[in-house]
Protein backbone atom coordinates (compact mmCIF):
# COMPACT_ATOMS: atom_id res chain seq x y z
CA UNK A 1 0.00 0.00 0.00
CA UNK A 2 1.11 3.54 -0.66
CA UNK A 3 0.29 6.88 0.85
CA UNK A 4 -3.05 8.03 -0.48
CA UNK A 5 -4.99 11.27 -0.41
CA UNK A 6 -8.56 10.27 0.28
CA UNK A 7 -11.61 11.84 -1.22
CA UNK A 8 -13.98 13.53 1.15
CA UNK A 9 -13.59 16.46 3.46
CA UNK A 10 -11.75 17.11 6.67
CA UNK A 11 -13.82 17.59 9.79
CA UNK A 12 -12.91 21.27 9.95
CA UNK A 13 -12.13 23.08 13.20
CA UNK A 14 -12.23 21.03 16.40
CA UNK A 15 -12.17 22.50 19.90
CA UNK A 16 -9.96 20.82 22.53
CA UNK A 17 -12.00 20.37 25.70
CA UNK A 18 -11.35 19.19 29.24
CA UNK A 19 -13.80 17.60 31.66
CA UNK A 20 -13.37 17.02 35.39
CA UNK A 21 -14.90 13.68 36.29
CA UNK A 22 -17.55 13.50 38.97
CA UNK A 23 -15.82 11.13 41.39
CA UNK A 24 -16.98 9.96 44.82
CA UNK A 25 -15.46 11.78 47.82
CA UNK A 26 -12.87 9.04 48.27
CA UNK A 27 -11.66 9.51 44.69
CA UNK A 28 -11.03 6.88 41.98
CA UNK A 29 -9.44 3.66 43.22
CA UNK A 30 -7.10 2.12 40.68
CA UNK A 31 -6.82 -1.64 40.16
CA UNK A 32 -3.32 -1.71 41.67
CA UNK A 33 -4.55 -0.05 44.86
CA UNK A 34 -3.66 3.62 44.33
CA UNK A 35 -6.19 6.43 44.49
CA UNK A 36 -6.57 9.55 42.37
CA UNK A 37 -8.55 12.27 44.20
CA UNK A 38 -9.52 13.98 40.93
CA UNK A 39 -9.26 13.21 37.24
CA UNK A 40 -9.43 15.56 34.28
CA UNK A 41 -9.98 14.18 30.78
CA UNK A 42 -8.90 16.05 27.64
CA UNK A 43 -10.97 15.23 24.57
CA UNK A 44 -12.12 16.32 21.14
CA UNK A 45 -15.26 15.48 19.19
CA UNK A 46 -16.53 15.98 15.65
CA UNK A 47 -19.46 14.97 13.45
CA UNK A 48 -23.17 15.41 14.03
CA UNK A 49 -24.63 13.68 17.08
CA UNK A 50 -28.09 12.15 16.66
CA UNK A 51 -30.79 13.03 19.17
CA UNK A 52 -30.69 9.45 20.47
CA UNK A 53 -26.87 9.47 20.73
CA UNK A 54 -26.72 6.15 18.88
CA UNK A 55 -24.05 7.07 16.31
CA UNK A 56 -21.03 7.60 18.57
CA UNK A 57 -17.63 6.13 17.70
CA UNK A 58 -14.96 6.30 20.38
CA UNK A 59 -11.32 6.30 19.26
CA UNK A 60 -8.65 4.77 21.49
CA UNK A 61 -5.28 6.26 20.64
CA UNK A 62 -1.95 4.47 20.59
CA UNK A 63 0.97 4.70 23.01
CA UNK A 64 2.05 8.30 22.42
CA UNK A 65 -1.12 9.65 20.80
CA UNK A 66 -3.59 12.21 22.07
CA UNK A 67 -7.17 13.35 21.62
CA UNK A 68 -6.46 15.19 18.36
CA UNK A 69 -7.32 12.48 15.84
CA UNK A 70 -8.58 14.75 13.06
CA UNK A 71 -9.34 18.33 12.13
CA UNK A 72 -7.89 21.80 12.53
CA UNK A 73 -7.20 23.11 16.00
CA UNK A 74 -7.80 26.80 16.74
CA UNK A 75 -4.85 28.83 15.49
CA UNK A 76 -3.79 26.20 12.95
CA UNK A 77 -4.12 26.57 9.20
CA UNK A 78 -4.35 22.93 8.14
CA UNK A 79 -5.50 19.57 9.57
CA UNK A 80 -3.02 17.97 11.94
CA UNK A 81 -4.73 14.92 13.47
CA UNK A 82 -2.94 11.60 13.86
CA UNK A 83 -5.59 9.76 11.78
CA UNK A 84 -6.54 12.52 9.40
CA UNK A 85 -7.03 10.28 6.35
CA UNK A 86 -9.45 7.99 8.20
CA UNK A 87 -11.87 10.52 9.68
CA UNK A 88 -14.10 12.98 7.83
CA UNK A 89 -16.92 13.27 5.33
CA UNK A 90 -16.77 10.32 2.93
CA UNK A 91 -13.80 8.71 4.68
CA UNK A 92 -13.41 5.43 6.53
CA UNK A 93 -15.03 6.82 9.67
CA UNK A 94 -17.59 9.00 7.93
CA UNK A 95 -18.56 12.06 9.96
CA UNK A 96 -21.67 12.45 7.80
CA UNK A 97 -22.95 9.43 9.76
CA UNK A 98 -20.96 9.31 12.97
CA UNK A 99 -20.13 11.46 15.95
CA UNK A 100 -16.47 10.77 16.75
CA UNK A 101 -14.99 11.21 20.21
CA UNK A 102 -11.34 10.77 21.18
CA UNK A 103 -9.86 11.32 24.66
CA UNK A 104 -6.29 11.41 25.93
CA UNK A 105 -5.72 8.35 28.13
CA UNK A 106 -5.07 8.23 31.84
CA UNK A 107 -1.39 8.83 32.57
CA UNK A 108 -0.91 10.85 29.41
CA UNK A 109 0.59 14.30 29.09
CA UNK A 110 -1.88 15.91 26.70
CA UNK A 111 -4.47 17.20 29.13
CA UNK A 112 -5.69 14.08 30.92
CA UNK A 113 -4.47 13.52 34.47
CA UNK A 114 -0.97 12.02 34.48
CA UNK A 115 2.39 12.27 36.26
CA UNK A 116 2.94 15.87 35.14
CA UNK A 117 -0.47 16.97 36.48
CA UNK A 118 -0.80 18.87 39.74
CA UNK A 119 -1.50 16.73 42.77
CA UNK A 120 -4.28 18.63 44.60
CA UNK A 121 -2.95 17.36 47.93
CA UNK A 122 0.47 19.00 47.47
CA UNK A 123 0.02 21.67 44.81
CA UNK A 124 2.98 20.19 42.94
CA UNK A 125 3.25 17.76 39.99
CA UNK A 126 2.68 14.13 40.94
CA UNK A 127 6.05 13.01 39.55
CA UNK A 128 7.23 9.91 41.40
CA UNK A 129 4.04 9.72 43.47
CA UNK A 130 1.73 9.10 40.53
CA UNK A 131 0.15 5.67 41.15
CA UNK A 132 0.52 2.78 38.69
CA UNK A 133 -2.52 1.94 36.59
CA UNK A 134 -3.78 -0.71 34.18
CA UNK A 135 -5.42 -0.83 30.77
CA UNK A 136 -8.59 -1.66 32.69
CA UNK A 137 -8.27 1.64 34.58
CA UNK A 138 -7.80 3.52 31.30
CA UNK A 139 -10.97 2.01 29.82
CA UNK A 140 -13.04 2.46 32.98
CA UNK A 141 -12.17 6.15 33.04
CA UNK A 142 -13.09 6.42 29.36
CA UNK A 143 -16.45 4.87 30.21
CA UNK A 144 -17.03 7.30 33.12
CA UNK A 145 -16.09 10.22 30.89
CA UNK A 146 -18.50 9.20 28.12
CA UNK A 147 -21.34 8.67 30.58
CA UNK A 148 -20.73 12.12 32.02
CA UNK A 149 -21.09 13.75 28.59
CA UNK A 150 -24.33 11.83 28.02
CA UNK A 151 -23.16 8.84 25.94
CA UNK A 152 -24.29 5.48 27.30
CA UNK A 153 -23.67 3.23 24.31
CA UNK A 154 -21.14 3.19 21.47
CA UNK A 155 -21.86 2.30 17.87
CA UNK A 156 -18.20 1.30 17.76
CA UNK A 157 -14.93 1.57 19.61
CA UNK A 158 -11.87 1.75 17.36
CA UNK A 159 -8.22 1.37 18.26
CA UNK A 160 -4.89 0.61 16.62
CA UNK A 161 -1.75 -0.71 18.32
CA UNK A 162 -2.09 -0.01 22.07
CA UNK A 163 -5.46 1.50 21.22
CA UNK A 164 -6.50 -1.93 19.93
CA UNK A 165 -5.83 -3.39 23.36
CA UNK A 166 -8.17 -0.78 24.79
CA UNK A 167 -10.80 -1.65 22.15
CA UNK A 168 -10.58 -5.31 23.19
CA UNK A 169 -10.88 -4.35 26.84
CA UNK A 170 -13.98 -2.27 26.07
CA UNK A 171 -15.68 -5.28 24.45
CA UNK A 172 -14.85 -7.49 27.45
CA UNK A 173 -15.40 -5.05 30.32
CA UNK A 174 -18.51 -3.28 29.04
CA UNK A 175 -20.19 -5.81 26.69
CA UNK A 176 -23.58 -4.08 26.85
CA UNK A 177 -22.14 -0.69 25.91
CA UNK A 178 -20.42 -1.54 22.59
CA UNK A 179 -22.00 -2.62 19.29
CA UNK A 180 -18.75 -3.09 17.37
CA UNK A 181 -15.08 -3.19 18.29
CA UNK A 182 -12.31 -2.61 15.73
CA UNK A 183 -8.93 -4.01 16.79
CA UNK A 184 -6.25 -2.92 14.33
CA UNK A 185 -2.59 -4.03 14.34
CA UNK A 186 -2.85 -5.09 17.96
CA UNK A 187 -2.77 -8.12 20.27
CA UNK A 188 -4.11 -9.58 23.50
CA UNK A 189 -0.59 -9.18 24.97
CA UNK A 190 2.86 -8.12 23.84
CA UNK A 191 5.27 -10.78 22.63
CA UNK A 192 8.65 -11.17 24.30
CA UNK A 193 10.50 -9.19 21.62
CA UNK A 194 8.18 -6.21 22.01
CA UNK A 195 8.56 -6.47 25.79
CA UNK A 196 12.33 -6.39 25.42
CA UNK A 197 12.27 -3.13 23.45
CA UNK A 198 9.99 -1.51 26.05
CA UNK A 199 12.17 -2.72 28.93
CA UNK A 200 15.32 -1.27 27.37
CA UNK A 201 13.49 1.97 26.59
CA UNK A 202 12.38 2.40 30.20
CA UNK A 203 15.89 1.65 31.47
CA UNK A 204 17.25 4.37 29.19
CA UNK A 205 14.93 6.86 30.90
CA UNK A 206 15.40 5.84 34.54
CA UNK A 207 19.18 5.63 34.13
CA UNK A 208 19.33 9.18 32.78
CA UNK A 209 20.60 11.25 35.74
CA UNK A 210 18.15 13.99 34.83
CA UNK A 211 15.21 11.69 35.57
CA UNK A 212 15.83 12.38 39.27
CA UNK A 213 13.63 9.53 40.44
CA UNK A 214 10.71 10.96 38.50
CA UNK A 215 10.69 14.37 40.26
CA UNK A 216 12.30 16.46 37.54
CA UNK A 217 9.45 18.94 37.01
CA UNK A 218 10.35 22.58 37.70
CA UNK A 219 14.04 21.70 38.15
CA UNK A 220 15.21 22.98 34.79
CA UNK A 221 16.39 19.49 33.86
CA UNK A 222 14.45 16.63 32.31
CA UNK A 223 15.55 13.17 31.08
CA UNK A 224 15.43 14.17 27.42
CA UNK A 225 18.41 11.98 26.53
CA UNK A 226 16.87 8.84 28.00
CA UNK A 227 13.46 9.63 26.50
CA UNK A 228 15.02 10.20 23.06
CA UNK A 229 16.80 6.84 23.29
CA UNK A 230 13.55 5.13 24.23
CA UNK A 231 11.80 6.73 21.27
CA UNK A 232 14.55 5.66 18.88
CA UNK A 233 14.19 2.07 20.04
CA UNK A 234 10.42 2.23 19.74
CA UNK A 235 10.56 3.79 16.31
CA UNK A 236 12.64 0.91 14.97
CA UNK A 237 9.77 -1.44 15.83
CA UNK A 238 7.23 0.70 13.96
CA UNK A 239 8.94 0.16 10.58
CA UNK A 240 9.59 -3.09 8.73
CA UNK A 241 13.04 -4.07 7.53
CA UNK A 242 11.84 -3.69 3.94
CA UNK A 243 10.62 -0.17 4.67
CA UNK A 244 13.90 0.80 6.34
CA UNK A 245 15.93 -0.67 3.47
CA UNK A 246 13.80 1.20 0.95
CA UNK A 247 13.85 4.46 2.91
CA UNK A 248 17.50 4.50 4.04
CA UNK A 249 19.50 1.50 2.85
CA UNK A 250 23.12 2.23 3.67
CA UNK A 251 22.98 5.75 2.30
CA UNK A 252 24.98 8.41 4.11
CA UNK A 253 23.95 11.98 4.80
CA UNK A 254 25.88 14.27 2.40
CA UNK A 255 25.95 17.33 4.64
CA UNK A 256 27.51 15.27 7.45
CA UNK A 257 30.19 13.99 5.09
CA UNK A 258 30.96 17.58 4.04
CA UNK A 259 30.99 19.02 7.57
CA UNK A 260 34.04 20.71 9.14
CA UNK A 261 36.88 18.97 10.95
CA UNK A 262 35.42 19.68 14.39
CA UNK A 263 32.21 17.83 13.46
CA UNK A 264 34.18 14.83 12.20
CA UNK A 265 36.33 14.80 15.32
CA UNK A 266 33.25 14.85 17.55
CA UNK A 267 31.59 12.11 15.48
CA UNK A 268 34.68 9.97 15.85
CA UNK A 269 34.85 10.57 19.60
CA UNK A 270 31.15 9.67 20.03
CA UNK A 271 31.31 6.72 17.61
CA UNK A 272 28.65 8.28 15.39
CA UNK A 273 28.23 7.16 11.80
CA UNK A 274 27.08 9.18 8.80
CA UNK A 275 24.28 6.81 7.83
CA UNK A 276 20.91 8.34 6.96
CA UNK A 277 19.20 5.96 9.36
CA UNK A 278 21.17 7.40 12.30
CA UNK A 279 20.19 10.92 11.27
CA UNK A 280 16.56 9.86 11.01
CA UNK A 281 16.48 8.25 14.44
CA UNK A 282 18.22 11.24 16.01
CA UNK A 283 15.58 13.53 14.50
CA UNK A 284 12.73 11.33 15.73
CA UNK A 285 14.16 11.25 19.24
CA UNK A 286 14.65 15.01 19.44
CA UNK A 287 11.18 15.71 18.04
CA UNK A 288 9.57 13.33 20.52
CA UNK A 289 11.14 14.92 23.61
CA UNK A 290 9.54 18.23 22.64
CA UNK A 291 6.02 16.78 22.84
CA UNK A 292 6.01 13.95 25.36
CA UNK A 293 6.72 13.41 29.04
CA UNK A 294 9.16 10.75 30.24
CA UNK A 295 7.10 9.71 33.26
CA UNK A 296 4.02 9.27 31.05
CA UNK A 297 6.08 7.06 28.76
CA UNK A 298 7.19 4.94 31.73
CA UNK A 299 3.67 4.49 33.12
CA UNK A 300 1.89 3.83 29.82
CA UNK A 301 4.45 1.35 28.46
CA UNK A 302 4.39 -0.47 31.80
CA UNK A 303 0.58 -0.75 31.68
CA UNK A 304 0.80 -1.99 28.08
CA UNK A 305 3.50 -4.55 28.93
CA UNK A 306 1.46 -5.97 31.80
CA UNK A 307 -1.72 -6.31 29.73
CA UNK A 308 -2.21 -10.04 29.17
CA UNK A 309 -5.74 -11.34 28.67
CA UNK A 310 -4.73 -15.01 28.57
CA UNK A 311 -2.91 -14.69 31.90
CA UNK A 312 -5.72 -12.70 33.52
CA UNK A 313 -8.51 -15.07 32.48
CA UNK A 314 -6.44 -18.28 32.12
CA UNK A 315 -7.22 -18.37 28.39
CA UNK A 316 -8.27 -16.07 25.56
CA UNK A 317 -11.43 -18.13 25.14
CA UNK A 318 -12.47 -17.41 28.72
CA UNK A 319 -11.54 -13.74 28.32
CA UNK A 320 -13.85 -13.41 25.31
CA UNK A 321 -16.90 -15.12 26.80
CA UNK A 322 -18.61 -11.85 27.86
CA UNK A 323 -18.23 -10.20 24.43
CA UNK A 324 -21.44 -9.31 22.60
CA UNK A 325 -20.03 -6.86 20.07
CA UNK A 326 -19.09 -7.71 16.50
CA UNK A 327 -15.33 -7.50 16.09
CA UNK A 328 -13.10 -6.49 13.21
CA UNK A 329 -9.51 -7.70 13.64
CA UNK A 330 -6.93 -6.32 11.20
CA UNK A 331 -3.34 -7.58 10.86
CA UNK A 332 -0.58 -6.02 8.75
CA UNK A 333 1.83 -8.23 6.82
CA UNK A 334 4.97 -6.20 7.60
CA UNK A 335 4.18 -5.71 11.30
CA UNK A 336 6.69 -7.41 13.57
CA UNK A 337 5.65 -5.50 16.69
CA UNK A 338 2.08 -6.80 16.73
CA UNK A 339 2.37 -9.81 14.45
CA UNK A 340 -0.36 -11.30 12.23
CA UNK A 341 -0.05 -14.51 14.27
CA UNK A 342 -1.18 -12.60 17.37
CA UNK A 343 -4.22 -11.36 15.47
CA UNK A 344 -5.13 -14.86 14.34
CA UNK A 345 -4.89 -16.02 17.97
CA UNK A 346 -7.59 -13.48 18.78
CA UNK A 347 -9.73 -14.65 15.86
CA UNK A 348 -9.38 -18.33 16.79
CA UNK A 349 -10.49 -17.66 20.35
CA UNK A 350 -13.43 -15.53 19.21
CA UNK A 351 -14.58 -18.24 16.79
CA UNK A 352 -14.20 -20.84 19.51
CA UNK A 353 -16.60 -18.83 21.65
CA UNK A 354 -19.04 -18.37 18.73
CA UNK A 355 -18.48 -14.62 18.54
CA UNK A 356 -19.02 -12.60 15.39
CA UNK A 357 -15.66 -11.63 13.91
CA UNK A 358 -14.32 -10.30 10.63
CA UNK A 359 -10.60 -10.67 9.96
CA UNK A 360 -8.33 -8.95 7.45
CA UNK A 361 -4.68 -9.69 6.79
CA UNK A 362 -3.59 -6.71 4.71
CA UNK A 363 -0.43 -6.35 2.68
CA UNK A 364 1.45 -3.54 4.41
CA UNK A 365 5.19 -3.77 3.76
CA UNK A 366 5.81 -0.49 5.62
CA UNK A 367 5.32 -2.21 8.99
CA UNK A 368 3.35 -1.41 12.12
CA UNK A 369 2.88 2.30 11.46
CA UNK A 370 1.09 1.49 8.19
CA UNK A 371 -2.24 1.57 10.04
CA UNK A 372 -1.67 5.32 10.44
CA UNK A 373 0.03 6.19 7.17
CA UNK A 374 -0.73 3.73 4.36
CA UNK A 375 -4.43 3.12 4.81
CA UNK A 376 -6.09 2.97 1.41
CA UNK A 377 -7.52 -0.55 1.83
CA UNK A 378 -7.90 -0.15 5.59
CA UNK A 379 -10.18 2.86 5.28
CA UNK A 380 -12.42 0.95 2.84
CA UNK A 381 -12.62 -2.01 5.22
CA UNK A 382 -13.42 0.19 8.22
CA UNK A 383 -16.06 2.02 6.18
CA UNK A 384 -17.67 -1.29 5.17
CA UNK A 385 -17.60 -2.79 8.67
CA UNK A 386 -19.25 0.12 10.45
CA UNK A 387 -23.07 -0.05 10.55
CA UNK A 388 -25.56 1.96 8.46
CA UNK A 389 -23.13 3.21 5.82
CA UNK A 390 -23.31 0.20 3.49
CA UNK A 391 -26.29 -1.52 1.95
CA UNK A 392 -26.61 -5.29 1.35
CA UNK A 393 -25.62 -6.35 -2.13
CA UNK A 394 -28.32 -7.56 -4.50
CA UNK A 395 -28.17 -10.95 -6.19
CA UNK A 396 -29.79 -9.51 -9.32
CA UNK A 397 -26.53 -9.60 -11.27
CA UNK A 398 -25.61 -13.18 -10.38
CA UNK A 399 -25.47 -15.46 -13.42
CA UNK A 400 -28.42 -17.83 -13.83
CA UNK A 401 -26.33 -21.01 -13.42
CA UNK A 402 -25.01 -19.68 -10.13
CA UNK A 403 -28.54 -18.86 -8.99
CA UNK A 404 -29.59 -22.40 -9.85
CA UNK A 405 -26.69 -23.71 -7.75
CA UNK A 406 -27.70 -21.42 -4.91
CA UNK A 407 -31.25 -22.79 -4.96
CA UNK A 408 -29.90 -26.32 -4.63
CA UNK A 409 -27.52 -25.30 -1.83
CA UNK A 410 -30.34 -23.57 0.03
CA UNK A 411 -32.32 -26.79 -0.09
CA UNK A 412 -29.41 -28.73 1.42
CA UNK A 413 -28.75 -26.36 4.35
CA UNK A 414 -30.88 -27.07 7.44
CA UNK A 415 -32.64 -24.01 8.88
CA UNK A 416 -30.78 -21.95 11.48
CA UNK A 417 -27.45 -23.62 10.70
CA UNK A 418 -24.07 -22.08 11.30
CA UNK A 419 -22.62 -21.88 7.77
CA UNK A 420 -19.09 -21.26 6.48
CA UNK A 421 -18.99 -20.04 2.86
CA UNK A 422 -15.54 -20.68 1.40
CA UNK A 423 -14.83 -18.30 -1.44
CA UNK A 424 -17.85 -16.20 -0.49
CA UNK A 425 -17.33 -13.49 -3.14
CA UNK A 426 -19.54 -10.48 -2.49
CA UNK A 427 -21.65 -12.38 0.03
CA UNK A 428 -24.65 -13.05 -2.21
CA UNK A 429 -25.04 -16.67 -1.08
CA UNK A 430 -24.58 -15.66 2.57
CA UNK A 431 -27.33 -13.08 2.16
CA UNK A 432 -29.71 -15.69 0.77
CA UNK A 433 -28.82 -18.23 3.45
CA UNK A 434 -29.49 -15.71 6.20
CA UNK A 435 -32.70 -14.48 4.58
CA UNK A 436 -34.21 -17.77 3.40
CA UNK A 437 -32.78 -20.31 5.86
CA UNK A 438 -32.23 -18.06 8.90
CA UNK A 439 -28.65 -19.31 8.85
CA UNK A 440 -25.77 -17.54 10.52
CA UNK A 441 -22.97 -17.26 8.04
CA UNK A 442 -19.25 -16.51 7.91
CA UNK A 443 -17.30 -16.17 4.69
CA UNK A 444 -13.70 -16.84 3.70
CA UNK A 445 -12.44 -14.76 0.76
CA UNK A 446 -9.02 -14.02 -0.68
CA UNK A 447 -9.94 -10.98 -2.80
CA UNK A 448 -10.04 -7.78 -0.76
CA UNK A 449 -12.58 -6.10 -3.06
CA UNK A 450 -15.03 -9.00 -2.71
CA UNK A 451 -14.37 -9.14 1.02
CA UNK A 452 -15.21 -5.45 1.38
CA UNK A 453 -18.48 -5.89 -0.54
CA UNK A 454 -19.44 -8.88 1.59
CA UNK A 455 -18.60 -6.99 4.78
CA UNK A 456 -20.57 -4.01 3.51
CA UNK A 457 -23.53 -6.36 3.13
CA UNK A 458 -23.29 -7.11 6.85
CA UNK A 459 -21.45 -10.44 6.79
CA UNK A 460 -18.54 -11.71 8.87
CA UNK A 461 -15.62 -12.51 6.56
CA UNK A 462 -12.10 -13.86 7.01
CA UNK A 463 -9.76 -12.32 4.42
CA UNK A 464 -7.37 -15.21 3.82
CA UNK A 465 -6.77 -17.93 1.28
CA UNK A 466 -8.78 -21.02 2.08
CA UNK A 467 -5.83 -22.96 3.50
CA UNK A 468 -4.93 -20.24 6.04
CA UNK A 469 -8.56 -19.27 6.61
CA UNK A 470 -9.42 -22.82 7.65
CA UNK A 471 -6.31 -23.13 9.82
CA UNK A 472 -7.56 -20.42 12.19
CA UNK A 473 -10.98 -22.03 12.67
CA UNK A 474 -11.42 -24.43 15.61
CA UNK A 475 -12.84 -27.93 15.15
CA UNK A 476 -16.62 -28.30 14.73
CA UNK A 477 -17.26 -24.56 14.66
CA UNK A 478 -19.84 -24.81 11.85
CA UNK A 479 -22.74 -27.06 10.96
CA UNK A 480 -22.20 -26.74 7.22
CA UNK A 481 -19.33 -25.52 5.05
CA UNK A 482 -20.00 -24.54 1.43
CA UNK A 483 -17.20 -24.79 -1.13
CA UNK A 484 -18.55 -23.32 -4.34
CA UNK A 485 -16.72 -23.93 -7.64
CA UNK A 486 -13.40 -23.84 -5.79
CA UNK A 487 -12.12 -27.37 -5.11
CA UNK A 488 -10.64 -27.61 -8.60
CA UNK A 489 -8.43 -24.53 -8.03
CA UNK A 490 -7.01 -25.77 -4.71
CA UNK A 491 -3.39 -26.90 -4.63
CA UNK A 492 -4.27 -29.76 -2.24
CA UNK A 493 -7.91 -30.79 -2.73
CA UNK A 494 -7.72 -33.82 -0.43
CA UNK A 495 -6.22 -31.74 2.38
CA UNK A 496 -8.87 -29.04 1.87
CA UNK A 497 -11.66 -31.60 2.12
CA UNK A 498 -10.18 -32.90 5.36
CA UNK A 499 -9.94 -29.41 6.78
CA UNK A 500 -13.49 -28.52 5.74
CA UNK A 501 -14.85 -31.54 7.56
CA UNK A 502 -12.71 -30.73 10.56
CA UNK A 503 -14.34 -27.33 11.01
CA UNK A 504 -17.86 -28.38 9.91
CA UNK A 505 -19.99 -31.50 10.32
CA UNK A 506 -21.08 -31.43 6.69
CA UNK A 507 -19.78 -29.95 3.45
CA UNK A 508 -21.63 -28.85 0.35
CA UNK A 509 -19.23 -28.91 -2.59
CA UNK A 510 -20.01 -27.60 -6.07
CA UNK A 511 -17.75 -28.14 -9.06
CA UNK A 512 -17.68 -28.25 -12.86
CA UNK A 513 -17.91 -31.86 -14.05
CA UNK A 514 -15.08 -32.76 -16.40
CA UNK A 515 -17.02 -35.91 -17.31
CA UNK A 516 -19.79 -33.86 -18.94
CA UNK A 517 -20.67 -35.22 -22.41
CA UNK A 518 -19.82 -32.12 -24.51
CA UNK A 519 -16.49 -31.82 -22.67
CA UNK A 520 -15.66 -35.42 -23.55
CA UNK A 521 -16.75 -34.80 -27.15
CA UNK A 522 -14.46 -31.79 -27.53
CA UNK A 523 -11.51 -33.78 -26.24
CA UNK A 524 -12.37 -36.74 -28.50
CA UNK A 525 -13.22 -34.88 -31.69
CA UNK A 526 -10.94 -31.82 -31.49
CA UNK A 527 -8.15 -33.15 -29.33
CA UNK A 528 -8.18 -29.94 -27.29
CA UNK A 529 -8.88 -29.02 -23.71
CA UNK A 530 -12.47 -27.83 -23.48
CA UNK A 531 -13.37 -24.18 -23.24
CA UNK A 532 -17.08 -23.87 -22.58
CA UNK A 533 -19.69 -23.30 -19.89
CA UNK A 534 -18.18 -23.67 -16.42
CA UNK A 535 -14.72 -24.15 -17.98
CA UNK A 536 -14.34 -20.84 -19.83
CA UNK A 537 -10.54 -20.51 -19.78
CA UNK A 538 -7.76 -21.49 -22.15
CA UNK A 539 -5.65 -24.34 -20.74
CA UNK A 540 -2.64 -22.02 -20.23
CA UNK A 541 -4.65 -19.35 -18.43
CA UNK A 542 -6.99 -21.36 -16.23
CA UNK A 543 -7.14 -21.28 -12.43
CA UNK A 544 -8.47 -24.85 -12.58
CA UNK A 545 -5.46 -26.98 -11.72
CA UNK A 546 -7.27 -30.18 -10.65
CA UNK A 547 -10.02 -30.97 -13.13
CA UNK A 548 -12.08 -34.01 -12.16
CA UNK A 549 -15.36 -35.79 -12.81
CA UNK A 550 -18.29 -36.63 -10.61
CA UNK A 551 -17.02 -40.21 -10.44
CA UNK A 552 -13.56 -38.98 -9.37
CA UNK A 553 -15.15 -36.98 -6.56
CA UNK A 554 -17.19 -39.95 -5.35
CA UNK A 555 -14.05 -42.11 -5.30
CA UNK A 556 -12.22 -39.43 -3.28
CA UNK A 557 -15.05 -39.46 -0.76
CA UNK A 558 -14.85 -43.25 -0.61
CA UNK A 559 -11.09 -43.18 -0.06
CA UNK A 560 -11.49 -40.57 2.70
CA UNK A 561 -14.26 -42.53 4.40
CA UNK A 562 -16.84 -39.79 3.83
CA UNK A 563 -20.56 -40.28 3.65
CA UNK A 564 -22.14 -38.90 0.45
CA UNK A 565 -25.54 -37.74 1.63
CA UNK A 566 -26.86 -36.11 -1.53
CA UNK A 567 -25.76 -35.42 -5.11
CA UNK A 568 -27.55 -32.97 -7.39
CA UNK A 569 -26.48 -33.04 -11.04
CA UNK A 570 -27.19 -29.79 -12.86
CA UNK A 571 -27.76 -30.26 -16.59
CA UNK A 572 -26.32 -28.05 -19.31
CA UNK A 573 -29.29 -28.27 -21.68
CA UNK A 574 -32.28 -30.29 -22.91
CA UNK A 575 -30.32 -33.40 -23.88
CA UNK A 576 -28.56 -33.35 -20.53
CA UNK A 577 -31.89 -33.35 -18.74
CA UNK A 578 -33.03 -36.38 -20.74
CA UNK A 579 -29.84 -38.27 -19.91
CA UNK A 580 -30.16 -37.37 -16.24
CA UNK A 581 -33.58 -38.93 -16.31
CA UNK A 582 -31.89 -42.15 -17.42
CA UNK A 583 -29.45 -41.95 -14.48
CA UNK A 584 -26.32 -40.98 -16.46
CA UNK A 585 -25.20 -38.31 -13.98
CA UNK A 586 -21.49 -38.40 -14.75
CA UNK A 587 -22.16 -37.93 -18.47
CA UNK A 588 -25.12 -35.51 -18.25
CA UNK A 589 -24.10 -33.17 -15.39
CA UNK A 590 -22.45 -29.91 -16.40
CA UNK A 591 -22.16 -28.93 -12.74
CA UNK A 592 -22.49 -30.93 -9.54
CA UNK A 593 -23.65 -30.02 -6.04
CA UNK A 594 -22.75 -32.69 -3.49
CA UNK A 595 -23.42 -32.86 0.24
CA UNK A 596 -20.98 -34.99 2.19
CA UNK A 597 -20.23 -35.63 5.83
CA UNK A 598 -18.07 -37.61 8.18
CA UNK A 599 -19.17 -41.15 8.89
CA UNK A 600 -20.21 -41.80 12.46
Amino acid sequence: MANHTFSGKTVGVVEPQTLKLNLPPEGFRLEKGGVLPEIHVAYERCGMLTTSCDNVIFLCHALTGDAHAAGIRPGETKPSGWWEGMIGSGRGIDTDYYHVVCANILGGCKGTTGPSSINPATGRPYGSTFPPFTVGDIVTIQRLFLQQIGIQRLAAVVGGSFGGMQALEWAIRFPDAVDRSLVIASAASLNSQALAFDIIGRRAIVEDPDWQGGDYYNTGRAPVHGLAQARKLGHITYLSQAMMDDKFGREKRPEWLQADDAFHAESKRMFRTYFQVESYLQYQGEKFTARFDANSYLHITHAMDEYDLAERFNSLETAFKPIRARLLVVALSGDWLFTPEQSTDIVKALLHEDKRVTYCHLEAPAGHDAFLTDIDELHRIVHAFLPWVGAPQSSANVAKPALAEYDVILGMVPPKSRVLDLGCGDGTLLTRLERDRQARGTGVEIDVGCMIRATDAGHDVLLEDIDDGLAMIPDNTFDVAVLGETLQVMRRPRFVMRQILRVAREAIVTFPNFGYGPVRAQLLLQGRMPKRGPLPFEWYDTPNIHLFTLRDFLLLCQDEGLSVKDVCALPGGFCSRLLLGLGAKNFAAERVVARVGRKA
